[in-house]
């Protein structure tokens, strides 16, 4: 029997309801269970690269063979030799939202996945400096349309009660790139030969390789297929996968008529150009809050021990390469570990108070290694030496608990569909000129600066703190189409009253098929 909506509850309660009815775990559903098998390779996957690109860049730069072949590269070269793969990525975002709303989402990734494995290529077998930041340049071409199209099609494929913990899992999935880099520089440094560094480069096109073979058994974003009239298709997709195959599931029917009204009424209220993201009052508030991430994510201090471990740890009297190796695979290992912890556990918990949680964490913890690196290079002593390496691997969990288990499902949250490619892409944007600046500056302002550079982060910080309390918007518990009038309560009116309308259509379908079913069968007799 179809669930009854002429009663006061909404439709989008209607959704969720039904989805947090359903006892049955996604392992236990075979179909279900098959598209997030897929969807590891090709989307959840999509951050090894970053991961691997970040720990790699840390390793070369203990690893002798790669720093005798390019001159000992130091402070602007090596920022330089950081930075391209950010610049690339800072190139290409004006060309990501085209390509993933009119090509899709699947499209989007093939192509930016090709751009890697070329650069990737280059990369291994560059002669010389400009044919080595060439290579990083195309690698950081692709990286946005693979990232972008990824993390919207895990949103817009997932279950609903699934949809958070796999969008929290695309960000963790950065820690097995940067382990595999770690450990496979790990075991090149010594090498005499220039195999110690082209190796570890060539590796870097795995995760694009994935992706370019897996794709093919991934199905389109539901919405996407909606929004471009192959309403069927994406009917057949959410009963495959979300109703395991049972046409008649009343979660998929109300599921299906919300988001195709919900795209209905956005579409109605968009102008399908970048304008959007400031047309409106509420626009204006996602694309400030998007924006404000992109940069918080890269200037929280992550960037200093992503690409400028070494120098760092120099600074506090650790200068072996060895241990240097040990170290970054150690931290990467570690990374890993809680990284996924968060990925499972902070979607339960308000997105703002995780916000707030990681915030507030990670200004105590960087004033306290800014203290530790003054008193070494003050005193050169052994324990606070031992205290800003302790600090350091403390300051993984904290930045992970938020920045990197929720960002992206946040942000798929905030942006409604029509404007979901572009508000990721404004968030990638922020972000990728942030690390730009971060990889640039780092090393210069590490070595002319030392521990005082680290003084811009601690305020920077207290400034984050303040920006999360009184900005950031509280996303958790609702479906996509619940969130995508957020900051628009007339038109969250309007699409609730237009799927209630639409459901009760079926309900009166298919109550007077039922009875004349029910009828014919009794003349039958």
């Amino acid at each position: 029997m179809a669930p009854n909506t002429t009663d006061t509850e909404g439709a989008d309660a209607l959704v969720s309801r039904l989805a947090l009815q359903d006892r049955v775990p996604w392992y236990r559903k075979p179909n279900l269970r098959t598209l997030y098998m897929i969807l590891v390779p090709t989307c959840i996957g999509v951050e090894m690269t970053s991961g691997f690109d970040a720990s790699m860049m840390n390793g070369l730069q203990a690893v002798d063979s790669w720093v005798t072949f390019y001159n000992h590269p130091r402070s602007a070269l090596l920022g330089l030799m950081s930075a391209m793969y950010s610049l690339g990525a800072i190139l290409a975002l004006p060309f990501v939202p085209p390509v993933t709303d009119y090509l899709g989402r699947r499209m989007a990734i093939i192509f930016g996945s090709i751009l890697m494995v070329i650069g990737a290529a280059i990369q291994a077998a560059a002669q010389n400096f400009a044919m080595f930041i060439i290579a990083r340049l195309i690698l950081g071409l692709g990286i946005p349309f693979a990232i972008v199209a990824a993390s919207s099609l895990i949103g817009e494929l997932s279950h609903p009660k699934e949809r958070a913990i796999l969008g929290s899992l695309f960000n963790s999935c950065y820690f097995i790139g940067s382990i595999v880099a770690a450990g496979v520089t790990l075991g090149t440094f010594s090498m005499s030969s220039n195999w110690g560094w082209r190796l570890p480069s060539l590796l870097q096109v795995s995760p694009s390789a994935l992706q370019i073979i897996f794709i093919w058994f991934l199905p389109e974003s539901p919405r996407w297929l909606i929004s471009k009239g192959r309403g069927e298709e994406a009917y057949s997709i959410l009963v495959t996968y979300h109703a395991e195959g049972d046409a008649d599931s009343e979660f998929v029917k109300a599921e299906y008529v919300q988001i195709e009204k919900t795209l209905e009424l956005e579409k109605e209220n968009s102008n399908r150009g970048w304008g959007e993201l400031v047309k409106t009052s509420g626009m204006r508030r996602r694309l400030l809050v998007g924006s404000a991430l992109g940069l918080f994510t890269q200037w929280s201090g992550n960037g200093l021990t992503s690409y400028f471990l070494s120098p760092i740890l120099e600074n506090v009297g650790i200068t072996d390469n060895h241990t240097k190796n040990l170290v970054n695979l150690a931290l990467t290992c570690w990374g890993f570990v809680n990284a996924t912890f968060f990925a499972l556990t902070s979607s339960r918990f308000n997105r703002r108070t995780m916000y707030l949680a990681c915030t507030i964490s990670l200004l105590a913890v960087f004033t306290g290694w800014t203290i530790a690196s003054a008193r070494y290079a003050i005193t050169n002593s052994q324990a606070s030496s031992k205290a800003v390496l302790a600090l350091i691997f403390i300051y993984s969990p904290c930045y992970n608990m938020a920045f990197n288990a929720l960002s992206y499902t946040f942000l798929v949250e905030v942006f409604p569909f029509h404007v979901r490619a572009k508000g990721i892409t404004a968030f990638q944007c922020w972000s990728r000129l942030a690390g730009f600046f971060n990889q640039f500056v780092n090393p210069i302002g590490i070595a002319n600066s030392g521990w005082k550079y680290y003084i811009s982060y601690v305020a920077w910080l207290a400034f984050e703190v303040v920006f999360v309390y009184f900005l950031f918007p509280e996303t958790a518990g609702r479906t996509l189409e619940e969130l995508a009038f957020l900051y628009e309560g007339d038109q969250l009116a309007e699409q609730q009253k237009r799927v209630v309308e639409e459901i009760q259509v079926h309900e009166m379908y298919d109550g007077e098929k039922a009875s004349s079913d029910e009828k014919g069968h009794v003349e039958h007799i």
